[in-house]
């Protein structure tokens, strides 16, 4: 088993939550350092691995193969750079980066040095979003014409935090948005329009807090919805086709199994309770109507990372391409230049 070493950088809820604890159910990674601030937090996880205060440090380490970039959107171009200079295969968080030019640099970079250059888009591996791209493959909604995908919470409150903060990359549109816009490119591809409304709702909110956006392919409108105000959610996917309608409420459950020390192997990890299984309504081939609750697939996060060993060790396709996910920041820089113009925008890259 060829071992990849790794250098993840950050070592806040990101990291700690969701890739270290993946990292280590896959055989052949093996983290080796970490620049973080809070070295005791690291060591009470990751007693093997060497602290690192200066992510510059972490990048150059020899032992390091592949660099995780977990800080702050602001500081993904940056840190990717220099760690893409350096020869290192590099992952980032969600976000990919802030701007469109900015990620072409990127990818531009990766290829000159031939190094492996993704992004952790994980919710591509969300028990629901699995679900839905089943039932959608099926043919059970036949031609799907509306599509609409809710990500709320309830925080009256902002918080001081950097996501929460009025600086670049910070708001719910890079944040949650990247999310649903990335699933919506992956279901249907790239749109021909966008609009998009952009708006900081809660008193004292510095940065974005609600958006609505609509995604328009000819006759296919695609609605993304995100709010901090929303004390009862409705449905997080609603489809509705020429065939049928498929509606589901609860989120993946992975995150909160992630948070209490979960792992994927453990007993119905990525499962959904039955209570949150979707609701397909459609029209067999007899003509009759059919209601059916539809049993959740189980969430795979483990996957991405899965795909990324295999992309380094034998040259497997990217699990997400950092082109694919430049497409996701073209799509967020059209709609804050349609919400700031308040008119719908041709979608061109």
């Amino acid at each position: 088993m060829h071992n990849v070493r790794i250098g993840l950088i950050g070592y806040g809820f990101s990291a700690s939550t969701f890739h270290a604890p993946l990292l280590g159910t896959i055989n052949g990674f093996r983290i080796t350092a970490v620049s973080s601030s809070k070295p005791e937090l690291v060591k009470k996880d990751l007693p093997e691995a060497v602290v690192e205060s200066d992510p510059s440090v972490l990048i150059h380490r020899k032992d390091v193969d592949l660099v995780i970039i977990t800080a702050p959107n602001e500081a993904h171009f940056p840190l990717a750079k220099e760690a893409l200079e350096a020869g290192k295969h590099v992952v980032v968080e969600k976000p990919f980066v802030l701007t469109y030019a900015e990620g072409k640099q990127l990818i531009n970079l990766a290829r000159s040095k031939g190094v492996l250059l993704s992004v952790y888009h994980n919710r591509r591996w969300d028990n629901d979003f699995l679900t839905l791209q089943e039932i959608i493959g099926s043919g059970r909604l036949g031609r799907v014409f509306t599509y609409e995908a809710h990500f709320d919470r309830y925080r009256r409150e902002v918080r001081d935090r950097w996501r929460e903060r009025g600086i670049p990359g910070a708001g719910l549109l890079y944040d949650l948005g990247a999310h649903l816009i990335d699933q919506a490119l992956v279901l249907f591809g790239i749109p021909q329009y966008v609009t998009g409304d952009i708006l900081s709702q809660r008193e004292g909110a510095q940065a974005d807090d609600y958006f609505h956006i609509t995604l328009k392919y000819g006759r296919l409108r695609v609605i993304l919805h995100s709010s901090m105000l929303v004390k009862e959610p409705g449905p997080h996917f609603l489809v509705h086709g020429d065939k049928g309608s498929f509606s589901k409420y609860g989120l993946d459950s992975q995150e909160e199994t992630l948070k209490g020390g979960g792992r994927p192997g453990s007993p119905f990890y990525g499962e959904d309770p039955e209570e949150n299984f979707g609701m397909l309504v459609w029209e067999n081939k007899s003509g009759l109507t059919v209601r059916e609750n539809v049993r959740t697939l189980p969430g795979r996060y483990q996957d991405y990372y899965k795909g990324i060993y295999n992309s380094i060790v034998s040259g497997a396709p990217s699990p997400v391409s950092a082109e694919e996910a430049l497409n996701v920041i073209a799509v967020i820089e059209c709609v804050q230049l349609s919400s700031s113009e308040q008119r719908t925008l041709p979608f061109t890259l």
